[in-house]
């Protein structure tokens, strides 16, 4: 049993009737940074106030329902300036503490460190209002260890933490006379004058400094200079001048930031997809693995459904055979995805039945994903290909027909109307009778939003992974063919040929028609290109970022 937490839940019956706020981190971006006890808060809110950089990042954990005040103002001044006006956090916290309800009021990194959660702690105070702090990742220790930049060693430098927002002349002095890591809070159109201030309070220009923003994201970019040539460096770059100028950044000063410390120690930049917009066009249940692990590659997955699951136009088919399955007409089930899953428990709630119907029936699945779906509803799969998970690796491991041991001879197949013969064939090779039974359609799904066609069309993926030849066709129909600088990579032969017969040059081909070998196989191309970049001195930079006419060479 794991240990409970000593702080005492929102969900707590001593604050039941009573207003209660939760003063929560959410770290600098990352929405893996959340702390358990940070999740179990935003599950237990009745009102969610957070700032706009980590909304996203905690509304995911909070009930459907969920109240969700909006600190930004938008008007003519804050459009004009591209900097968000934020309404009075403390009034809307009090507010709703007040109406008896359980607040969670996250902001940026941690509330000791970042922000001004303290004022709004006071305000609880002074009315009796009881509340908590749930500690985050401060945004100032995330970003630098997300850089490849570590703050002390077994030296045990000082660390000193300073916002240049604030900073006045006496903090400037006192940091400046330090050997230690000084730790920068500051904007990109602002690192020039804290790093001037530093050298003038008597740091050696030559000291290395790291700029690092939109840290923990995927968006992260990390620059490496000096104290003395960082202005260079951004000008050179053409980093400024530049409309994101506002945007916060963490500069790390000492010599723990020196470039060749950070080039093996980057562990987050170095990814090998890192930053990629990737398009997985499946389905939010079917990419849901794939889509992870695209992300531990450092990718940004974005899913686009190409087909849409569809009832089958004669239900007949599919209620006898449910109906067999109660009444002992199969020694076998099989399911040859999460939609034929899906169908078969729409049809057994539609009767008033459960997974207890499956008692004394084998059942085999596919793949993993479609076994998790089957425990999902309470039945735990007899058969899962110790192999390939495909048809073919199916059966690999079924049992052939045996009279002997085998009472019924008969296997019910639910599955798609437009699904290859090549279980059913093996199926009866092996002895068995089938009763193939068309669960659900398979149509093609509506075009997504006009943003993501626009991105497919004009190069704003940086690769798209294709796991069939239906998907290929479909994409191309709904949305249009990829731009010819997206990286494109099939899941086996037949799909690239597809892909190359609509006009796609074919990047990446999977070793097995795997989506995790296809998705394997893509990271591997991703760390080949960014070696051979690093090789020739190039910036390593995405597919979507090459200038617009260069040729792309084909990898192998």
């Amino acid at each position: 049993m794991s240990p409970t937490s000593p702080t005492t839940s929102p969900l707590s019956p001593a604050f039941a009737g009573h207003g209660h706020v939760t003063f929560l981190g959410a770290g600098p971006g990352d929405p893996g940074l959340l702390t358990l006890r940070a999740v179990e808060a935003l599950a237990g809110a009745d009102v969610l106030i957070a700032e706009p950089e980590v909304l996203e990042v905690v509304r995911g954990h909070a009930r459907v329902g969920v109240s969700t005040p909006e600190l930004t103002i938008v008007d003519e001044t804050s459009t004009t300036a591209g900097v968000p006006v934020l309404r009075d956090a403390t009034n809307l916290v009090m507010e709703a503490a007040r109406g008896g309800r359980r607040v969670v009021r996250a902001v940026t990194g941690d509330p000791g460190l970042d922000g001004n959660a303290a004022a709004e702690m006071l305000a609880c105070a002074a009315e009796g209002i009881p509340f908590e702090v749930v500690p985050g990742v401060a945004t100032a220790v995330g970003v630098p260890a997300y850089a490849g930049v570590p703050l002390r060693d077994a030296q045990g430098t000082d660390v000193r933490f300073v916002d240049a927002r604030t900073a006045d002349e006496r903090c400037w002095t006192e940091v400046g006379a330090s050997d230690g890591t000084v730790v920068v809070s500051t904007s990109l159109d602002s690192v020039a004058a804290a790093a001037g201030e530093l050298v003038a309070a008597g740091r050696k220009p030559d000291t290395p400094l790291t700029v690092t923003i939109a840290g923990t994201t995927t968006r992260q970019r990390t620059w490496n200079a000096t104290l003395g040539t960082i202005a260079q460096v951004f000008k050179q770059g053409k980093v400024l001048p530049s409309p994101e100028g506002h945007r916060p950044v963490i500069a790390v000063v000492g010599e723990r930031s020196a470039p060749a410390q950070r080039d093996q120690l980057s562990w987050f930049e170095s990814k090998p997809l890192f930053g990629w917009r990737v398009l997985v066009p499946r389905t939010k249940e079917q990419a849901a693995s794939l889509s992870d692990q695209l992300r531990s590659y450092g990718a940004v997955p974005h899913e686009v459904p190409t087909i849409a699951v569809e009832p089958p136009r004669t239900p007949q088919q599919m209620e006898r055979a449910v109906k067999g399955l109660v009444t002992g007409r199969y020694e076998w089930i099989a399911f040859t995805s999460v939609n034929a899953v899906k169908a078969v428990r729409e049809k057994f709630e539609e009767y008033g039945l459960d997974a207890r119907a499956f008692a004394g029936i084998k059942v085999a699945a596919v793949g993993e994903q479609t076994a998790a779906a089957l425990v999902d509803f309470g039945v735990k799969p007899d058969l899962v290909p110790s192999g390939e998970q495909s048809a073919a690796g199916l059966l690999e491991d079924w049992p052939p027909y045996d009279p002997v041991f085998d009472p019924i001879d008969r296997v019910f197949l639910p599955r798609a109307d437009i699904a290859t013969e090549t279980l059913v064939a093996g199926l009866i090779e092996l002895g068995w009778e089938v009763d193939d039974v068309t669960a659900y359609r398979t149509v093609r799904a509506s075009p997504p939003p006009a943003d993501t066609r626009e991105a497919i069309k004009g190069g704003g993926f940086d690769a798209v992974l294709f796991t069939s030849s239906s998907t290929v066709r479909n994409l191309v129909g709904i949305a249009g063919k990829p731009h010819n600088v997206t990286v494109i990579a099939c899941i086996g032969p037949a799909t690239a040929k597809t892909a190359e017969e609509h006009g796609l040059r074919v990047d990446v081909l999977s070793p097995e028609p795997s989506v995790h070998k296809l998705a394997e196989a893509l990271a591997d191309f991703g760390l080949r290109r960014r070696e051979a970049a690093l090789e020739a001195g190039d910036p390593v930079t995405r597919p979507s970022e090459r200038r617009p006419g260069a040729r792309r060479r084909r990898t192998t």
